[in-house]
């Protein structure tokens, strides 16, 4: 199964400079292994800069994610959630990194499923980009929600919440059909800058207010924070999960990777993004909790008073709908370069191109919408997305990819450095695979207790409360 070796050193992807740039104009590569011809008139697809593509990375990842930390902590305890936090963050940073140095490798390479085929032929490469499709659909569905929660919240229930998520999809439909990651990379600014002020701001609005909004007012407040929890089986798997989801920006990597001028600074970018994703995860997770006990919310941004969620939601908005907009974003493309990749519709401006192109966007939209307004209870939603396709996109394949590429070098002597990575790539897949069918189990469950609750499908209730 990994019998194959690449000979080949990794050599850096180094641009072929057009006409155009020679001339001091825009950036073009006239031929790419995933694009193929890039024309004068048609879309740019390598064009961003290691900034913008950590700006992309962490905007995948900080936004839904971030919001259900608190909560995650609250099931597990501050202790074991901070223990588990740390873990995920490790590993999916190393395979964050092993994106980078796979497609240096193999520089036709456009997403997981390319990873699939070349290690299990056709099988993997339907599960694997079947998972990929699933995974940002089922995210952009989570964004939806998220977005008609803000609006509930800074509206007081203005409308039905069905509109509201009808209004997020039409929204992040607009924004998502901008065709090149060079190009949308502006949204992920906004949107970064816009959900670290509103994480901000209710870290600082629970440390300020008297009680957390959910929290009794007949009594003296005092926070009933856990330092180690006691949940059942199923509560603590979607809780992990729910972490998982929280970094599991993994298969967007790819294309990220794919679309930059020079990928030889992916690792620069990658090292930028991790670093700021996990302090800025422990340190809300850790404080949003400590002042909020069981009293937090999911999303977090509710957890402190009346005031607070306004405002904070109000300056989430964009960040959630920018999050909203990426996720449609990946799955239109990875289709649509699918379909068209080999043809000159993929680069050129044809009827065929644009037809394809915002076909698959608005199918992408409408389903997550369905899927928003079928499971309207966003932390069940999240951790289900976690647990089903989040490990499947960011712990089993990084796995596979190390020994595919190195599983032969063992025939010239095992290293210990060899033996300890084969140990490494072999946790890391079963650590997914536990993860993927225990989380899956306590995310239906959970959404099975919220149905009987009361939630229901294509609901008009406030889901802000």
């Amino acid at each position: 199964m990994f019998e194959e070796k690449q000979e080949e050193p990794i050599e850096p992807m180094e641009p072929v400079l057009s006409q155009t740039e020679q001339t001091g104009g825009i950036y073009e590569c006239p031929h790419d292994e995933v694009f193929g011809e890039i024309t004068e008139g048609g879309p740019n697809y390598r064009n961003v800069g290691w900034l913008g593509t950590a700006v992309l990375m962490m905007k995948t990842q900080i936004g839904l994610g971030v919001l259900s930390i608190p909560a995650a902590f609250d099931v597990l305890g501050i202790v074991p959630g901070i223990l588990c936090l740390v873990a995920i963050g490790t590993i999916t940073t190393w395979s964050n990194y092993m994106v980078g140095v796979f497609k240096l490798r193999h520089r036709e390479v456009y997403g997981v499923d390319d990873v699939g085929h070349m290690i299990c032929g056709l099988p993997g490469r339907l599960v694997l980009g079947g998972s990929f499709i699933l995974w940002w659909v089922f995210s952009a569905g989570s964004g939806m929600l998220g977005i008609s929660i803000g609006l509930n919240a800074v509206s007081s229930h203005g409308a039905c919440t069905s509109v509201f998520v009808a209004v997020a999809a039409i929204a992040a439909l607009s924004l998502g059909s901008i065709q090149t990651l060079g190009r949308i990379s502006w949204v992920a600014w906004i949107g970064l800058v816009s959900i670290l002020t509103a994480v901000l701001i209710v870290a600082v609005g629970v440390g300020v207010e008297d009680r957390p909004a959910d929290a009794p007012i007949d009594k003296v407040w005092v926070s009933d924070y856990k330092v180690i929890g006691n949940p059942s089986f199923a509560s603590a798997m979607a809780a992990v999960c729910t972490i998982v989801f929280a970094y599991a920006g993994t298969p967007a990597f790819f294309s990220i990777v794919s679309e930059m001028r020079e990928p030889r600074y992916y690792t620069r970018a990658l090292i930028i993004c991790q670093s700021i994703v996990s302090a800025f995860y422990l340190s809300i997770g850790i404080v949003v909790y400590y002042y909020c006990g069981s009293y937090v919310s999911s999303p977090a941004l509710g957890s402190a008073g009346p005031l607070v969620k306004k405002v904070s939601y109000g300056f989430a908005l964009p960040g959630l709908l920018a999050s909203t907009t990426i996720f449609i974003h990946f799955p239109a493309k990875y289709i649509f370069i699918r379909i068209l990749q080999g043809s000159r519709h993929l680069s050129a401006n044809t009827m065929t191109h644009w037809l394809s192109w915002f076909g698959l966007t608005s199918a992408t939209a409408l389903i997550a919408f369905i899927i928003a307004s079928a499971i309207p209870v966003f932390n069940d939603l999240v951790s289900l997305i976690g647990a089903l396709m989040g490990t499947m996109m960011a712990f089993q394949p990084m796995g596979c990819m190390w020994l595919y590429d190195n599983w032969s070098a063992g025939e010239n002597g095992k290293t210990v450095k060899w033996n300890l990575m084969v140990a490494w790539s072999a946790f890391v897949i079963l650590a997914g695979t536990f993860l993927m069918i225990g989380g899956t189990y306590g995310s239906i469950v959970n959404i099975i207790s919220s149905y009987s609750g009361g939630s229901g499908v294509f609901s008009c209730a406030d889901n802000s409360d």
